[in-house]
């Protein structure tokens, strides 16, 4: 049992601001309160207390080509089967990829992320791979697996679902690159079988603007919309949205992420983050794909906050931002399979406690923290 004392805590699943101190007992947040006190003292005076960091979108397995490939287009980078990144991991050696993930992953530790969604190519192998990688690591990989029977204008249905099934006795969920390659039928039985296990159901939505029209071409409906008919438990990136499509995701209960970083470095646009608050939408935010962008939090907070004010010409609110890190998720459907909790008592202990360098917590996470200004990092794998 140990006590953080007189931090500045950032609390419960809306961040609210109070200077209290947090016992803990045996990974589990018991106490919080101006006078609380239990076993060892820790005065942490005047730090941030923020919730740890959830990667919302992470594709680990391209940590073997950091940086390969720059300046290419994004169907070159990564459509399957032969973009840079699938004929790179077709290619490479198993160990390879082990090591290229754990590494990524003790990165992220040491910036304070203790939860991420990936999405795991090279099918139920591809799963287990990632689960060797992260055995004996702090951190919780959230799984999602795919298998190449999904590919297609007509796939076997059948094929589809024996894939489906195998890959969810494994996997937390299953997760197709976009409808660029599957079908809606295919996307049918993903979903149907994802929710009878109560596990997640992602796809890639809208990330370019080539995608949208392509979608609206051929089947007079954007991705977005056959993201939400579809029903997937999760969208992600939403970066090109046409006409209503926010307004149906904000209606429906679908989970939402965005990649910022990686929309920038791919060139297919700015994710409109400010109209997605405005409807009421709670977005994740992640780094997305490691051979474009470090699986750093921090830099993916700083580099939107900046962005959203000169893209869109409109300050966003950083309290809500942070929240993407870190709490948004606690409030949605998948979180049964992710697990994240907030700073609250009777939730798991997942927080970093970090030096405070602003009149402005939020923005101290946002603007300033880097991953040397973190003092703790309080995970229930982790021992202080």
């Amino acid at each position: 049992m140990f006590t953080i004392a007189n931090g500045i805590i950032l609390k419960g699943q809306d961040l609210t601001l109070t200077k209290e101190n947090i016992v803990v007992d045996d990974g589990i947040i018991v106490d919080i309160g101006k006078e609380s006190s239990e076993g060892k003292i820790i005065d942490v005076d005047g730090a941030v207390v923020c919730p740890s960091f959830v990667n919302g979108h992470m594709h680990i397995g391209d940590s073997i080509i950091r940086d390969e490939g720059y300046s290419l287009s994004l169907s070159e980078m990564v459509k399957p089967p032969n973009g840079v990144k699938h004929v790179a991991l077709a290619n490479a050696e198993d160990e390879e990829i082990i090591s290229a993930m754990k590494e990524t992953m003790w990165e992220m530790v040491e910036s304070g992320t203790t939860h991420f969604i990936d999405y795991r190519e090279g099918g139920i192998k591809g799963v287990e791979l990632l689960r060797k990688a992260s055995k004996n690591i702090p951190i919780k990989p959230i799984i999602l697996g795919r298998d190449d029977s999904f590919y297609g204008d007509d796939p076997d249905l059948k094929r589809v679902k024996i894939a489906v099934k195998k890959l969810l006795k494994i996997a937390d969920g299953i997760a197709p690159s976009g409808f660029g390659e599957i079908t809606d039928e295919a996307a049918e039985v993903i979903v149907e079988e994802c929710n009878k296990q109560n596990k997640i159901s992602s796809i890639h939505v809208a990330e370019s603007e080539s995608n949208q029209f392509e979608s609206l071409d051929r089947f007079d409906k954007s991705e977005i919309g056959r993201g939400v008919e579809s029903d997937f438990s999760q969208l992600v990136h939403l970066t090109n949205p046409k006409n209503d499509d926010l307004l149906s995701v904000s209606k429906s209960n679908q989970n939402v992420v965005v990649c910022p970083r990686a929309n920038a470095t791919l060139n297919v646009g700015v994710a409109p983050l400010n109209r997605m608050l405005n409807l009421g939408i709670k977005p994740l935010i992640g780094t997305d794909n490691v051979m474009l962008n470090s699986p750093n939090m921090f830099r993916e907070l700083e580099f939107s906050l900046k962005l959203m004010s000169v893209y869109y010409n409109d300050y966003l609110n950083p309290k809500e931002l942070l929240k993407m890190a870190t709490t948004n998720v606690c409030g949605s459907e998948i979180n049964d399979v992710v697990g994240k909790s907030a700073i609250s008592v009777g939730s798991s202990a997942e927080f970093i406690v970090s030096n405070s360098f602003s009149t402005n917590p939020y923005l101290n996470m946002i603007n300033r923290c880097e991953s040397k200004n973190i003092l703790y990092i309080i995970n229930k794998k982790l021992n202080i």
